[in-house]
């Protein structure tokens, strides 16, 4: 490796932090935090449950397992991370009582926010809002089981699903079943939201739709580039492996509008040392485009790499199709088109290039700043193009890695918990069924949300998740699950869908154990294609009424079935249902002796350590990704005045530093210097240039609302973009969505941002 280790570009170009921002990212405050919560009165219930065996509650980074509690796939120790703290200690929480939801009604409930509801505690018993009534109340199991079977009765195409990787392997592979041989293909996901496009891209390239990287693979890259993920607040093992990578002497490059301050600077607590006292360099590199133009940055990385005669044409001749035309379009595209779409220059675009191209082996990494645009799928050909371009797919060390979100969201890909479901997974259910699956496109989870508004759903079940809190446009979705005739939502605590999200007759919240109280083994999959077993548990709630999925599942598919195509009651024993996922998955054969051997594996066929790939030709295809038209709107589009004092900024929605998906810990982000979560993220030059002052409350206006009396901070954020905290900023915009992979465009919103006159 290169032992230079020093920084390329040790400041950003928009690097102006406010004044509570810290220094390093991580350090003494996680280690603070830990001991806090781990010496409280909680304390000996989170230590029971972060030495359990079972996989981490919250990234697809996560540890747990097998291998313990604090263990990666590796078997290296003191892995756990700060969000899995959070995550475990909003499961321990103590019951919320029959009296509570008799008390507050349906609109006190409403005026709750997102942590909140979060902090009410534990849901216990089962309980519905009916057509009509103000308030929830608790219902029996069997009144339960006859609305949901009824509910299931309707016509296939109008009963839907939705989920998130909250769960495991097990229920998602049940939940796919249960409504394939209802007919209905309507499996919305999570994923939708998030890295649909990564799938598609993937896909249509490699014939994969999963990272190609393993954890041992990454430890072996000379370079990492890490594009539109903030791994500090939301991977954060994650960042343990781009220390050790800094450390021993390769370059990280970051790309992203804001510059975090834990991608320039980070205290792990698996490196105490450093973590107390300097912390670890993370970015040699640190590249801030416009919001939305990735493809443009690297189109440039593509021509400074062909113009320093760093290209492998003998890699692409020899593995790759189509690469004749993605070199000519790097090639004829003008350096001035470049730099004026994306923002970067052309010396530090020619730096990534003299990175990469040198480097012997380099990891491509993203996450929703690549995929939550318009040309959500074009970023990602844009990424996959650069990689090939320079023979960084298919050898150790080497690849492309789509950073995943929730611990187990890849997993219900995997089990078929999609509407672009694989042809071999087809071909063996269909065997099972013996029958053709319907061939109706299903509903994935924008237009779940668009068929609802349009009266087109009568039933859906949500696994996990929260439909209303993740979707744009909150008051199209309100109304949207208002038409929907009965809901079921299964979970394990509050969240804002169970409050907003209510159908037009029946509202049914299950509550069901968590992953470490399960009576039965489960298992999840990583981000890196690695299968967790999760060992049995136990609940600490006391005299509750909880199910667990897996039983609920299976006694609504028996009573919907009967007997077709399995036997449903069977399958409350999930080693049956182990035993049907390796029949039925690619890949995952091992799962159906996991009981016996107790090996933990990873999926086979996925990781690409040759340049062999599993498409019909055996070589990976390579598209053009046409540049983005990325002009904003003018001021007097969102109805403003000539004299009104404001600006239009390209909008990014994002998480805070403690929150996990749409699940708040804490309503400040000090990282950003953020003290609530009702700000805006500006670039100082932006606000003084039309006499905004920091602090200062303004309106910020989308094309669907406005949110009001919003604090203005000062970041490092480039000139022209801003930030925004997910889910409440959802209320204000109508996202235009990728076209080939349904998911919205929530990194670049067009927004007016305005004090009041």
């Amino acid at each position: 490796m290169d032992t230079n280790s020093q920084n390329v570009q040790p400041t950003p170009p928009f690097s102006e932090t406010n004044e509570e921002t810290p220094k390093i990212g991580g350090g003494l405050p996680v280690i603070e935090y830990w001991a806090e919560h781990t010496l409280s009165p909680e304390g000996p219930k989170l230590w029971q449950t972060l030495l359990h065996k079972s996989a981490c509650l919250s990234c697809s980074w996560g540890t747990g397992g097998q291998k313990g509690g604090f263990t990666n796939e590796d078997g290296e120790k003191l892995q756990r991370c700060m969000k899995s703290v959070e995550a475990i200690s909003a499961e321990i929480k103590p019951a919320i009582s029959t009296q509570f939801f008799e008390q507050q009604s349906i609109a006190e409930l409403q005026q709750l926010t997102s942590m909140e509801a979060d902090r009410l505690g534990r849901l216990s018993f089962p309980m519905i809002l009916r057509a009509g009534k103000s308030h929830y109340d608790r219902i029996s199991w069997s009144e339960v089981y006859q609305i949901a079977e009824a509910a299931f009765r309707k016509p296939p195409e109008r009963v839907a699903s939705y989920s998130s990787g909250r769960s495991s392997n097990e229920a998602a592979f049940l939940l796919q079943l249960m409504m394939r041989s209802l007919g209905s293909n309507n499996l919305a996901d999570c994923s939708d939201l998030c890295h649909a496009p990564s799938t598609t891209g993937l896909n249509e390239m490699f014939a994969t739709r999963t990272s190609v990287v393993s954890l041992e693979n990454l430890k072996q890259a000379d370079c990492v580039v890490l594009a539109g993920a903030n791994s500090a607040y939301n991977h954060p093992r994650f960042m343990n492996e781009l220390i050790k990578i800094r450390d021993q002497g390769g370059k990280i490059i970051v790309i992203n509008p804001i510059m975090e301050i834990g991608l320039v600077k980070f205290g792990s607590p698996a490196f105490p040392v450093k973590s107390l006292f300097t912390g670890s360099d993370i970015a040699s590199l640190y590249l801030q485009p416009i919001p939305g133009s990735d493809t443009a940055l690297f189109l440039g990385i593509q021509k400074s790499v062909i113009e320093q005669g760093l290209l492998d044409e003998n890699y692409l001749k020899a593995y790759t199709e189509g690469w004749e035309a993605v070199v000519q379009h790097a090639s004829e595209t003008a350096w001035e088109t470049i730099t004026e779409t994306c923002g970067v220059s052309r010396a530090e675009i020619e730096a990534a290039a003299t990175i990469i191209g040198t480097s012997p082996r380099v990891v491509f990494g993203w996450a929703m700043g690549i995929t939550q645009h318009e040309n959500g799928v074009d970023n990602v050909f844009s990424i996959a193009n650069t990689a090939l371009m320079t023979g960084n797919v298919g050898k150790e060390g080497a690849g492309v890695m789509p950073v995943r979100g929730h611990s187990n969201v890849q997993g219900f890909g995997s089990m078929g918990v999609t509407v672009k479901l694989r042809k071999e997974i087809q071909e063996a259910l269909e065997k099972l069924l013996d029958r053709p699956l319907s061939r109706v496109k299903g509903y994935e989870t924008r237009s779940l949300i668009e068929a609802a508004d349009a009266g087109k759903v009568d039933t859906l079940i949500c696994l996990g998740g929260n439909l209303y809190g993740a979707n744009p446009d909150s008051t199209q979705a309100k109304r949207a699950l208002g038409n929907v005739e009965t809901i079921i939502y299964l979970a394990t605590k509050p969240n804002l869908s169970h409050f907003h999200g209510l159908a037009k007759h029946n509202t049914i919240v299950i509550p069901v154990l968590n992953r470490f109280e399960n009576p039965y083994k489960t298992t999840v999959e990583s981000g890196n294609n690695f299968v967790r077993l999760n060992d049995e548990g136990e609940t600490h709630l006391k005299n509750a009424d909880l199910i667990p999925e897996i039983n609920f599942l299976t006694e609504l598919a028996s009573r919907i079935h009967g007997d077709f195509p399995v036997d449903w009651r069977k399958l409350q024993d999930t080693k049956y249902v182990r035993q049907l996922i390796a029949q039925t998955i690619p890949g995952y054969e091992k799962i159906g002796t996991i009981d016996e051997t107790k090996e933990e594996f990873t999926i086979s066929g996925r990781i690409f350590t040759e340049p062999k790939f599993p498409t019909e030709s055996g070589k990976a295809k390579m598209f053009v990704a046409p540049l983005p038209k990325l002009k904003l709107p003018e001021a007097k589009e969102f109805g403003a005045s000539e004299s009104t004092q404001g600006i239009v900024v390209a909008l990014m929605t994002g998480r805070s530093y403690s929150q996990h998906n749409t699940v708040v810990y804490k309503i400040d982000d000090k990282y950003r210097g953020m003290p609530h979560r009702n700000c805006i993220l500006m670039n100082r030059a932006d606000a003084e240039s039309v006499g905004l002052q920091e602090h200062q409350r303004v309106t910020v206006q989308g094309n669907a609302g406005k949110m009001e009396n919003v604090e203005v901070i000062y970041g490092a954020v480039r000139v022209g973009a801003a930030l925004m905290f997910y889910p409440e900023v959802n209320v204000i915009f109508s996202a235009p969505i990728e076209r080939r992979s349904g998911t919205p465009a929530y990194k670049r919103v067009p927004a007016f941002v305005y004090a009041e006159a």
